[in-house]
């Protein structure tokens, strides 16, 4: 992982942040919204997708209360071997840490509301990347932070999976020149595979 001090600063020109902030306040009012089935039907996508990869080091996240919540899919992944890791939210403009998690462990309390287990740092082979939003381009909106843009430029081998209910799809979203586009995006009704962005 790069160190906190060699990631450049990130930031969207005005007009694009500015589209991302309009943009946000839909996506958090739909995610909070959501049927409640939904959970369900993307922890079920997702086992299906991650069925012949329990044997590799697996990034979920601990939710907050509004958020889909992966722990079900974290004991899912446990109980058939995976490494399954959580994040650290760290100070802001670093790439997060990514602790090893098991359902004994401590879980200690972080920035923003977040929650991470207490043992050691390991890089994963695969991340699951929460979205507020996203398009058919494999575009997606964050909260913001640049968090996972920072940790998904500084780990290029690892595999980034996105997930959030269908609702969060939008026609379009702005791109700014630091985001990262995702390879695949999971949600209740289907797996989104998109090209490789050209470099």
């Amino acid at each position: 992982m790069a160190a906190p001090h060699s990631t450049p600063p990130m930031g969207d020109p005005p007009e694009i942040a500015q589209q991302k902030a309009q943009a946000r306040k839909l996506c958090v009012q739909a995610l909070r919204t959501r049927a409640p089935d939904t959970d369900a039907g993307i922890l079920a996508q997702l086992q299906t997708l991650l069925a012949p990869s329990t044997h590799r080091a697996i990034a979920c996240v601990w939710p907050l209360p509004h958020e889909v919540d992966l722990r079900p899919l974290c004991h899912w992944l446990h109980e058939n071997g995976a490494q399954v890791l959580l994040p650290e939210t760290t100070p802001r403009g670093t790439p997060l840490v990514f602790r090893h998690w098991h359902p004994a462990c401590t879980m200690q309390e972080g920035r923003f509301g977040t929650h991470a287990p207490d043992g050691p740092a390991i890089a994963p082979d695969i991340i699951l990347v929460p979205l507020l939003g996203f398009d058919r381009a494999g575009n997606r909106l964050g909260y913001g932070g640049g968090y996972y843009d920072r940790t998904l430029a500084s780990l290029p081998a690892a595999q980034a999976i996105g997930y959030a209910p269908s609702t969060q799809e939008v026609a379009a979203l702005p791109s700014g020149p630091h985001d990262q586009k995702l390879p695949c995006i999971v949600t209740e009704r289907e797996i989104l595979r998109f090209d490789p962005p050209s470099s």
